[in-house]
């Protein structure tokens, strides 16, 4: 029961934010100044006409409406098919990034003289614009030749995901490993426990609170990574691919290219919902931690 009611409390407060956003913008958009807020020639407001903000309910109308003229698949058909090919290639880079997050992690808490060197350079590597490093990765990836294997396209954008993914889990991790006790680690030491068994048995439990949250992360930045690698690359059949077609379109039907981009945010929003279901369903008989 605590276990549905925790699900039920976490998917009524997010219905709730859902209808706070709404409000906000609809009531923007009927105070707001249609063509901005312009204070010493710099625009501070947007603009609140139908070109810029279009009605929530005008968005969601165009998910009915065929995607082009004549076409017997209608935009939500679209939308969810190029959701679907995007998520499986947001798993993927998920998958690459915690496998390799946790592995750094666990390295740098096993030696400290690879956390003292590698540390600043996984920090700095977040520096690197991602729409800059797409075209290199698939030109990279284009040239690679390993036996028989064929570097496919889309692994590309697997890879930009795996790029966003993998740093937040290394961090979390990492945090998590070093969280435990002093002296629950002397007590596994005066049982004469390996490194590994304190890892497994010690350190990883106690690191759960803190790989949540850069799981969460982690998962938000793989469907990032992925989303602009479909912009900067041009790759079809992905969401990222259609905010690129309906954008175009921006101009004569506003409302369209927010059928997409509330696509990408779903396709976020369940990534990031998987990890938080899986942390739910294994820790539903968890004992809560009480303060003295």
């Amino acid at each position: 029961m605590k276990f549905v009611r925790r699900i039920a409390y976490r998917t009524s407060m997010f219905l709730l934010t859902l209808v706070l956003l709404v409000g906000i913008w609809e009531l923007y958009k009927a105070t707001g100044p249609q063509d901005g807020g312009i204070i010493f020639g710099a625009r501070v407001l947007p603009r609140a006409n139908d070109t810029a903000m279009p009605h929530v309910s005008t968005m969601f109308s165009r998910y009915g409406r065929p995607e082009v003229r004549g076409s017997d698949k209608e935009i939500w058909q679209v939308v969810l098919s190029g959701a679907w090919f995007s998520l499986r290639l947001s798993l993927v880079g998920f998958f690459l990034g915690t496998t390799i997050g946790v592995g750094l992690a666990v390295l740098m808490a096993r030696f400290n003289t690879v956390r003292r060197g590698l540390l600043p350079y996984l920090v700095m590597s977040q520096t690197v614009p991602l729409i800059a490093l797409a075209p290199l990765v698939v030109s990279w990836g284009g040239k690679l030749e390993i036996g028989s294997f064929v570097w496919p396209r889309w692994l590309s954008a697997s890879i930009l995901g795996t790029f966003l993914a993998f740093f937040p889990v290394a961090v979390g991790t990492l945090r998590g490993l070093t969280s435990s006790p002093a002296a629950a680690v002397e007590l596994m030491s005066s049982y004469a426990a390996s490194w590994r068994q304190t890892l497994f048995k010690l350190r990883f439990p106690a690191a759960v609170p803190f790989m949540v949250p850069a799981l969460k992360l982690g998962a938000s930045g793989a469907v990032v990574g992925v989303v602009v690698a479909e912009i900067s690359t041009g790759l079809k059949g992905g969401i990222g691919r259609l905010i690129i077609e309906y954008a175009r379109e921006a101009t004569g039907d506003p409302a369209k290219v927010f059928t997409a981009v509330f696509g990408a945010a779903a396709l976020g929003l369940t990534m990031s919902g998987l990890v938080v279901f899986f942390d739910l369903f294994l820790m539903r008989n968890r004992p809560r931690e009480t303060s003295t």
